[in-house]
């Protein structure tokens, strides 16, 4: 029996195990590096060791630390939770030699299907060896890890080559492993999982399916189980192949096979996953089980139960991140000031964050999950949406709005949803019209905190002005208001009543309530996120030299493109650096063809969001010589001729 478990994971899923952990009465002890040192996994566990560093490399990827911290602190079992080490087989086999319970499949079993390529081969399957046309397009993988990461989709011969060299330098960055190999690209495929459960007793056990369509760079956004409209015969052969792995390698534990749906109906093995998934959650809610519960009483020599468990109605899970999803997904950084999710009958709330905490750039962007279960599909949408509708979110910019469009799109509600859901729709569901009360219900809030309505008199006051930014599009209002006998007074609008936290104003005969909430120069009507500007505009910013590239995000260059360098010819698109943030790679490009005048960005060195990267001195010669030639061409043509004399 597990007495004390070290947790080698951080945020939302640490959070997770702990929480089943004190379910159990198995005492935790988390681990953090210097910046998570007063993180929310660190404050859930009974005790924690720090991993001296910042980076993933320096601490949660340092197997051997980790070891030492269970060893110190303690614990006698050690749960990787997903990410990081969990699908590493020499920690696994470095967590048992150190005569430490590993909750997680045996060394042997992640060998056999870390690479993605030998697990192909156990299903029979073999990666293409030579492309031709008739293969196009095509997609290059990493061979080890996932996420995205190492991956890119060909669809001329021309840019295969480049796009190897890229996807193996990524993937040995991400993953200490440069290995890719190629397959056929599926368009418009679903992405469907099969949830494996195997005990070492020689009972392996299929849970259902997920559906994981939704998807941003190859990262899941939205999930649900069971995967909708499947055809039955398809759901268990799937479920037979699974198995079938499974037990080819020994496999106990939880894990989840992958697979492609093409449009054809033909599903495509992807990959095993021998972990936890961040998804699992749908699947306990159909299922009615705790999947971290099994995987300990799985490790600790436990049968599975004789009877499966058997599915009920439909779950729906949203991931909340910190990014900016108009702006090509950017990550954000910054103090989340409010994470309120309005929990209760069917919804369940998974997180990694709690007021005040610093959302920092050494890793995942991911929040929370917000999770949603109803007896069909349908009311487990409208419950999901409704919730994170309900939900305030303060601080850095989140993919909220556009959870709640994506859940309410005919699309993705009537089920014809595919992988490149988000290429076809992003413009549609990050265009959608601000709230254009909001500003309005922020100055009155304000106002009444400064006057508390003391302001009237007898003759006719002036108007006040307040002037603010939204933060989702940029866009600057201006609000004018006035006090008079019976209060405040906007045009067009009667404000019903006003406080500090509380506004609510009736418009074209309907009322509409704004909670208020003040962050600095920020502040909060409802979820519309408003910048407080002075009353009258002040110097306008000093402008970068033409051909200045900033840097999106604060981050760490990793590589340079090939050639980059300062007076090197470049261009149009093409790619000068990468910079990683919150585990995702992002590639900053030329704007123009020209020549890179100067460069301050060097592998390994961390930049600050608005930081000058390099700049491009733009090819105008040509362009020069155009205009020229073309002035001298009017001018010929506009020469008034001589008068001949009479």
């Amino acid at each position: 029996m597990i007495a004390t478990l070290l947790v080698a994971n951080r945020g939302e899923i640490a959070c997770r195990i702990m929480r089943t952990c004190r379910e159990l009465g198995i005492a935790t002890v988390g681990v953090c590096s210097d910046p998570d040192a007063s993180a929310l996994h660190v404050r859930e566990a009974d005790t924690a060791v720090r991993l001296p560093g910042a980076s993933p490399a320096d601490t949660y990827l340092r197997g051997e630390l980790i070891v030492k911290a269970a060893l110190t602190a303690g614990a006698d079992a050690v749960h990787p939770g997903y990410g990081f080490l969990s699908e590493n087989a020499g920690f696994a086999r470095a967590v048992t030699d150190a005569g430490l319970v590993w909750v997680g499949p045996p060394p042997a079993a992640i060998e056999a299907l870390a690479s993605k390529t030998r697990a192909k081969e156990l299903m029979g399957l073999a990666p293409l060896t030579r492309v031709t046309e008739a293969d196009l397009p095509v997609l290059v993988k990493a061979a080890a890890g996932g996420g995205g990461r190492g991956m890119r989709i060909v669809r001329t011969l021309d840019a295969l080559e480049g796009e190897l060299a890229a996807a193996r330098a990524e993937a040995a960055a991400a993953f200490g492993d440069g290995e890719v190999f190629i397959e056929p690209y599926v368009e418009g495929g679903r992405h469907i999982e099969v949830q494996l459960l195997a005990d070492a007793h020689g009972t392996v056990r299929t849970l259902g399916t997920r559906d994981c369509s939704l998807q941003r760079r190859h990262q899941k956004v939205i999930e649900e189980c069971p995967a909708p409209g499947l055809d039955p015969e398809l759901a268990e052969s799937l479920y037979a192949s699974s198995a079938a792995l499974a037990r080819a390698v020994g496999y106990t534990g939880v894990g989840t096979a992958e697979f492609l749906l093409a449009p054809s109906g033909r599903a495509h093995f992807l990959e095993m996953n021998t972990r936890l998934q961040v998804e699992h959650p749908v699947t306990e809610a159909v299922f009615g089980v705790d999947l971290v519960a099994a995987q300990i009483r799985i490790a600790e020599g436990e049968p599975l139960p004789a009877e499966p468990p058997a599915p009920r109605g439909h779950a729906v899970e949203a991931r909340l991140y910190a990014e900016d999803p108009a702006r090509g997904w950017t990550p954000q950084s910054g103090v989340l000031h409010r994470l309120r999710v309005p929990t209760g009958p069917g919804v369940r709330l998974e997180r990694g964050y709690a007021d005040g905490d610093m959302v920092g750039v050494h890793y995942d962007a991911l929040l929370a999950k917000v999770i949603a279960w109803a007896p069909t599909r349908a009311e487990a949408l409208r419950r999901l949406a409704g919730t994170l509708e309900a939900s305030r979110v303060h601080g850095p910019a989140t993919g909220l709005g556009l959870l709640i469009r994506s859940l309410r799109h005919p699309e993705f509600a009537e089920a014809r949803m595919d992988t490149g859901f988000y290429d076809r729709r992003l413009p549609e569901l990050t265009a959608a019209a601000p709230d254009p009360y909001a500003p309005l219900a922020a100055a009155l809030a304000d106002a009444h905190g400064r006057s508390r309505f003391g302001g009237w008199r007898n003759l006719p006051s002036q108007p006040q002005l307040k002037r603010y930014r939204s933060e989702a599009d940029g866009v600057e209002h201006e609000v004018r208001y006035r006090y008079t006998r019976d209060g405040l007074e906007a045009d067009g609008v009667r404000v019903v009543s006003a406080g500090p936290d509380l506004v609510v104003l009736e418009a074209a005969g309907v009322l509409r309530t704004y909670d208020i909430a003040v962050h600095g120069e920020r502040v909060y009507a409802g979820n519309t996120a408003l910048t407080a500007l002075p009353r009258l505009p002040g110097p306008p910013a000093p402008e970068q030299a033409p051909g200045s590239l900033l840097a999106p995000m604060p981050g760490t260059v990793i590589r340079l493109g090939e050639g980059v360098a300062e007076g090197a010819r470049v261009e149009q698109g093409q790619p000068l650096l990468w910079l990683e943030a919150m585990k995702m790679e992002h590639r900053v490009t030329a704007p123009a063809a020209g020549t890179l005048t100067a460069l301050h960005a060097a592998p390994g060195s961390q930049v600050e969001a608005g930081g000058l990267l390099a700049v491009v001195q733009e090819d105008v010669q040509e362009d020069v010589q155009e205009q020229e030639d073309a002035s001298a061409q009017r001018d010929h043509h506009t020469t008034t001729p001589p008068r001949e004399n009479p």
